[in-house]
């Protein structure tokens, strides 16, 4: 039973609270926008990491992490891609995917906007863990953390921090 922690668009930001929250799953989700190489190497030496990389990701961080992620986890198909969008409105290439694989589980990031959401036309599960980042409109910094076992999602906690305001000069 895996404990998966997943996070997105973090922006060059990783930071205690983070490391708190996801101290004790077994491996990282990241549904892209890293920020730098800087920064996903320091999540990938906290914790074993699985990423995307997003629209904000230099080619650094696009070498080493693909568009997309398919995963199989405890009879569970997993799609994970950084622009992805929500039930009746994805994103034109994220449609093709969802239409093409047929995933249990649609994962995304981008939109800064925490929301988990059942789609009954396609039967899957999407989920996008929000902003884990200080960059951007967001107010809260968001995260989740959950178990997948017998093909099931289970125990999904979110963490929430305030973002900071960033010092401008």
């Amino acid at each position: 039973m895996p404990y998966i922690g997943l996070l997105s668009d973090t922006h060059c930001y990783f930071d205690d609270k983070l490391k708190s929250f996801f101290k004790d799953v077994d491996v990282l989700w990241h549904a892209g926008d890293f920020g730098n190489v800087e920064t996903a190497n320091k999540i990938a030496a906290f914790k074993p990491l699985v990423g995307v990389y997003g629209n904000c990701d230099g080619y650094d961080v696009r070498a080493i992490h693909p568009y997309i992620q398919l995963l199989n986890v405890e009879g569970m198909k997993i799609l994970m891609m950084h622009i992805g969008g929500y039930p009746g409105r994805y994103d034109s290439r994220a449609f093709a995917l969802i239409n093409a694989h047929r995933p249990d589980v649609f994962i995304c990031g981008h939109s800064h906007i925490l929301k988990v959401v059942n789609d009954r036309h396609y039967n899957m599960l999407t989920i996008n863990p929000g902003a884990a980042g200080i960059q951007g409109f967001h107010l809260v910094r968001t995260a989740l953390r959950f178990h997948i076992e017998d093909g099931k999602i289970q125990d999904m906690e979110v963490g929430e921090w305030e973002r900071k305001k960033q010092i401008e000069y």
